[in-house]
């Protein structure tokens, strides 16, 4: 082997991350595959609102951006990881532009600043409004399409194969999956690949939970599989709960950016209490403001609270719905799709699990503790994000570390080198104090669902999260045999939703999302400023 061409790189996961690395790996010389579990454009990137954040004007600094993120992150990011993500992302936004991603600009043509939680300036990027995310994937799919990587969809993949300790290629399981995105009802054939190099870019884990913002696709995939390896994983405790979803028919997220635009939170009396927990309100960090409304709706019974748009933009309703419909279409169409008219009445919101801060554990380049095996995006534990992600810093973080990693495969393959990667994360620690008193209650999804949105939730204790991992382990103990892409993800989701639980367990005092009611210091964390 004595040429990038003679590389072999396979990419799992069509979102930012994953078209980014495969880009940049082709663009390096790398022979490339890209497997996606889906059609190639169903990817969580398609589905985020908000934005991406970067520094892209001169009244910003590099410097405030940075202490933002480490202000959300609850002390507990990787400065050095957040200086990359900050010093690189402009640069990343450009190649994004030149790859056919249209910003919203002004009539002036300035881009249009948005302002989002924990942000102290309005740095965020749109497209489309609110669909900032399918912008990209498009733009990216497309470039990707026009290069000569190879692609196969409806590719889940069932486990990595090892070589002597090294990544050597996956395992698939190809075709049970539709292009509608659910089971096909034809099993799926056995298909492994080889590879000199092997990136996880296959998102999160929102199907642990009873209400998530995620496609149904996002079920743990890539970190169990590193998990079966034996990669190193870490801050698998930190789910961030987003805090506005509508609370009327399928779940559906309402970004921070109507927030940032002006919109409040309200409960049955009309009181805005977003204040009770911190000085920001509505636009404190993320896992504040959900935890503050969930105490909203526990004291009324349960019920949504209200997010209030009828202030913005004008005291005159039909303007303000035209304002609305073209500043957040893709919202606009969901609220008016349930009957609702925000406009003129405020809408029921609650909080949903969003995003995984934790995940396979790598350094600065996406390499993790297994040579030859990267992870980038959310399946990745880079450190940029701590305790706590700073909004719209995930698709920066996509395309930063996804360029990263794309750029370094041919020369760490070609040179056999491999740093110590990930020295500072270890892997979760082994559930403790585990009894079979959990009653014999049998697995489905939905009782898995239910189990970690009760116990291992927005808000946890021991108690908790201890009959959390007691049910854990006898569903684990359990053995079976999947042979379908739905029951094999079900295995993903109960060894993922373990070490979360055996991670939530260790870390026994409050941090960011990761909230215990059992510390002490709980409510003053509620109240500061991160």
């Amino acid at each position: 082997m004595t040429s990038p061409a003679a590389v072999h790189a396979v990419v799992v996961g069509s979102g930012i991350a994953g078209l980014t690395v495969a880009l940049h790996a082709v663009a390096h010389g790398c022979r490339v595959t890209l497997v996606t579990k889906d059609v190639l454009e169903h990817a969580n990137t398609r589905y985020a609102q908000g934005g991406i954040a970067g520094v892209m004007f001169d009244d910003d600094s590099v410097a405030d951006h940075v202490r933002d993120t480490l202000a959300a992150g609850a002390g507990l990011s990787d400065p050095a990881a957040v200086d990359v993500l900050v010093g690189e992302g402009p640069e990343r936004i450009r190649e994004l532009i030149a790859l056919g991603v249209e910003f919203d600009r002004s009539a002036g043509g300035d881009f249009v600043k948005g302002l989002e939680a924990a942000h102290s300036y309005p740095r965020i990027l749109h497209a489309g409004g609110d669909a900032t995310g399918t912008a990209i994937e498009r733009s990216l799919v497309a470039r990707l399409r026009a290069s000569d990587a190879d692609v196969i969809e409806h590719a889940f993949v069932v486990d990595l194969v090892l070589d002597a300790g090294r990544a050597a290629g996956v395992e698939l399981l190809v075709g049970e999956r539709a292009a509608s995105g659910a089971d096909s009802g034809r099993p799926g054939t056995r298909r492994t690949i080889s590879a000199d190099a092997v990136v996880l870019a296959s998102g999160g884990a929102g199907e642990l939970y009873a209400f998530s913002t995620n496609p149904t696709v996002a079920t743990g995939d890539g970190i169990a599989a590193a998990l079966r390896a034996g990669a190193a994983v870490a801050d698998l405790e930190f789910f961030q709960f987003h805090p506005t979803i509508l609370a009327v028919g399928e779940p559906f997220l309402v970004s921070e950016a109507v927030r940032g635009e002006g919109a409040v939170l309200i409960d049955d009396t009309g009181r805005r209490f977003a204040f009770d927990d911190h000085p920001d309100g509505e636009l404190a960090p993320r896992d504040v403001v959900a935890r503050s409304i969930a105490r909203a709706m526990q004291r009324q019974g349960g019920r949504p609270v209200r997010l209030d748009a009828t202030g913005l933009h004008s005291a005159d309703a039909d303007e303000r719905a035209r304002f609305l419909a073209e500043r957040f279409p893709t919202i606009d169409r969901a609220v008016r799709e349930r009957g609702l008219d925000w406009a003129r009445r405020p809408v029921p919101v609650a909080p949903a699990a969003h995003y995984l801060m934790g995940g396979v554990a790598t350094d600065l380049w996406g390499r993790s503790s297994i040579p030859g095996l990267y992870a980038v995006g959310e399946v990745a534990r880079t450190g940029v994000h701590g305790a706590n992600r700073l909004a719209s810093n995930s698709l920066l973080e996509g395309a930063v570390f996804g360029a990263r990693a794309g750029d370094v495969i041919a020369a760490d393959v070609l040179s056999r080198h491999w740093p110590d990667a990930a020295t500072s994360a270890a892997a979760p620690v082994a559930v403790r104090g585990v009894e079979a008193t959990a009653g014999v209650v049998p697995f489905s999804r939905k009782a898995l669902q239910r189990l970690l949105w009760e116990h291992a939730g927005l808000v946890r204790d021991e108690a908790g999260l201890a009959r959390a991992a007691a049910q854990l382990a006898l569903w684990r103990s359990t053995r079976r045999r999947p042979s379908s892409e739905s029951a094999f993800e079900d295995e993903n989701l109960l060894l993922v939703a373990e070490h979360l639980v055996a991670a939530a367990r260790a870390r026994t005092r409050s941090a960011g999302a990761h909230f215990r009611r059992d510390d002490p210091t709980a409510m003053t964390l509620t109240k500061g400023a991160a």
